[in-house]
């Protein structure tokens, strides 16, 4: 029973750092370019482990770039349902709803994001 047990935790491991190299590649793969590649990797990662919150971002971010903004809100309200607290989700979903023309929600994610990063201004070591 503990080799299962020793076994399942090595290929959760293995599993974590898959998904990490493969989002560090398409971001790589985004940079230079390879839009394509990129989602193709995120896709993979994403069946790995489908509560990546950053291959699900990453996704987001490479769909917007395409102007692909029905595709980038999917995997942004895929990112945010993990992390709804994360400065950076916030702010991808207010620049998707711009995008899509709903200002109200836009500025809902603006504001949040603005809020959250107050909240990490105030929090961190400089300013205690």
């Amino acid at each position: 029973m503990l080799e299962f047990i020793a076994c399942l935790s090595f290929n959760s491991k293995m599993n974590n750092h898959d998904v990490q190299s493969l989002v560090e590649d398409a971001t790589l793969d985004f940079t230079l370019g390879d839009n394509e590649e990129a989602i193709k990797k995120l896709e993979q990662a994403i069946n790995i482990n489908s509560q990546s919150f950053e291959a699900w971002h990453a996704l987001a971010e490479v769909f917007f770039s395409k102007k692909n903004f029905d595709r980038a809100l999917q995997a942004a309200e895929k990112a945010y349902a993990l992390i709804p607290e994360d400065i950076h989700i916030n702010t991808s979903l207010s620049r998707i709803w711009m995008e899509l023309g709903d200002k109200t929600t836009a500025e809902k994610y603006g504001a949040q994001a603005r809020m959250l990063n107050w909240k990490d201004e105030l929090q961190s070591p400089q300013n205690k």
